[in-house]
């Protein structure tokens, strides 16, 4: 370094000759500093002495500008620099305040600054602690909510039913779900297991779905919560929630329980008379005319279709009656918009009720009335299905076994090519047995099941076109299980 640098100075132990203030210079290598210290003025009251100067050629410059970093006497605090001449004028040196607990008593400062140290780690030690154990619940949560799938839809207040046939208040059908105690499975199938179980000493019934299945039951959940949907050929719904830990969880639905079964399981041990078959197909026609009717309103209910339409998903009830059940393949009509609410989900329905358009894959799927000719199609299977364990004849009773729509002219699992060539190209329908026309019953129906599964869905008769006709034979037969 080639000179040394020009400092200010203040005070005359730091000023040349003595000078009050003014300016010094520094040997090369030297810094200029400033300094506060507490002392006693002439008084014995406590001021602060800010000195400024160059460091003397003959101490440490460095050692010297460190000197704060020690204990003193009377508090002292010094800053130096060296980067440029007159570097010291910015330097503003600050005297750290006392602890609030520690006093100036000579003799007092060792015990008092033990304690001050005890106090501060004992309370850095809490602060660890607790802020490890949030981190840990937070972990737990995050955890718990990446694994819990969407709630059901549409929350309600928890004080508010959505209206006839939308179940129970939210919070209560969580509340529901806790109560269910499991009794034994009844069923599996390609969503899952039904169980049946036990609430408040009522017998209920459970779907369990998979959980590759999670939008069955979001679609399901959210067609049973619609405004007005109960009835009485509509399987009654009670509650749905979702249970779980951290390794599994459960999407149940909960339903009326039907002891019967399913219409499917029921017609292969039982045979029917007039009544029963009038009873059971007018029953199903309601509930299917229910569904796709709108009804407008404040609180109005859209238009449903269901889309899966089969003896399967008919549940018998002990009065005789039927009621429609699953719908995870269900879209509704919003006729406020004009649009078809599709709910996206992987599931298909059952090839073997398939409508020859949905085969065909020329479904109009933005024209709601589309889905409802399909459904008309699946139900004059369905009553097919019926009139052949309809037993004619006085004395000796004519009927025929059970079978599924087209067995025997596809394989018991059809795929689409099977069911396409049968029933699009050939033109297939099933056959319609003579014996039928000497019962009233099982004749009025099977004069309605070539205009329900017509190859043109606009020459499909509607569900309200069906009940209509049904009624006038409904109300005068007997009933009579063989």
């Amino acid at each position: 370094m080639g000179r040394g640098l020009v400092c200010e100075c203040l005070g005359a132990s730091a000023c040349p000759d003595g000078a009050a203030n003014g300016t010094c210079v520094t040997q090369p290598g030297s810094y200029c500093f400033v300094s506060v210290e507490e002392v006693l003025d002439d008084n014995g009251l406590v001021v602060l002495d800010r000195t400024a100067g160059c460091m003397p050629p003959d101490e440490s410059g460095l050692m010297q500008c460190k000197s704060s970093q020690v204990p003193h006497q009377h508090p002292k605090v010094i800053e130096c620099c060296n980067e440029s001449d007159l570097c010291n004028r910015r330097l503003q040196p600050q005297l750290a305040e006392p602890p609030p607990d520690v006093t100036e008593t000579p003799g007092l400062h060792g015990g008092g600054g033990g304690a001050a140290a005890l106090l501060v780690a004992a309370a850095l030690c809490v602060a660890l602690l607790a802020a490890l154990a949030g981190f840990l619940l937070l972990c737990r949560r995050r955890r718990r909510a990446h694994k819990r799938p969407p709630s059901p839809p549409a929350p309600l207040p928890p004080d508010v039913s959505s209206g006839s046939g939308s179940g129970l208040p939210l919070l209560v059908q969580r509340t529901v779900a806790k109560q269910i105690q499991m009794v034994e499975s009844i069923g599996k199938g390609r969503y899952g297991e039904v169980w049946l179980a036990r609430w408040r000493g009522e017998r209920v019934a459970v779907k369990v779905f998979f959980t590759t299945e999670e939008a069955s039951w979001f679609r399901e959940t959210e067609i049973y919560q619609t405004v007005l949907m109960r009835h009485e050929n509509i399987l009654g719904f009670i509650a749905a929630d979702i249970k779980g830990t951290g390794s599994w969880t459960q999407m149940l639905l909960i339903t009326d329980y039907h002891e019967n079964g399913s219409l499917h399981d029921y017609l292969q041990t039982v045979v029917l008379d007039n009544h029963s078959l009038m009873t059971m197909a007018y029953s199903i026609v309601s509930g299917l005319a229910h569904l796709h009717m709108d009804i407008f309103g404040t609180k109005g209910k859209p238009a449903i279709a269901h889309r899966d339409i089969k003896s399967k998903n008919i549940l018998v009830k002990r009065n005789g009656q039927c009621a429609i059940a699953d719908f995870g393949l269900a879209v509704r009509y919003v006729a406020e918009r004009n649009e078809v609410d599709i709910a996206p989900n992987t599931r298909v329905g059952t090839r073997r009720y398939m409508a020859p358009e949905v085969l065909d894959e020329k479904l109009d799927v933005s024209n709601f009335e589309a889905f409802k000719m399909a459904d008309m199609y699946s139900l004059g299977l369905v009553l097919w299905e019926m009139c052949r364990r309809c037993a004619t004849g006085d004395k000796a009773q004519d009927v025929e076994p059970y079978a599924l729509p087209y067995a025997g002219l596809v394989p018991p699992d059809p795929s689409f090519e099977h069911m396409h060539a049968l029933v699009v190209r050939g033109g297939a329908r099933p056959a319609l047995a003579a014996r039928w026309r000497a019962a009233a019953a099982p004749a009025a129906l099977a004069a309605l099941l070539p205009e329900c599964w017509h190859a043109d869905p606009r020459v499909r008769l509607t569900a309200l076109r069906v009940k209509k006709t049904l009624a006038r034979y409904h109300a005068d037969t007997a009933v009579k299980m063989l």
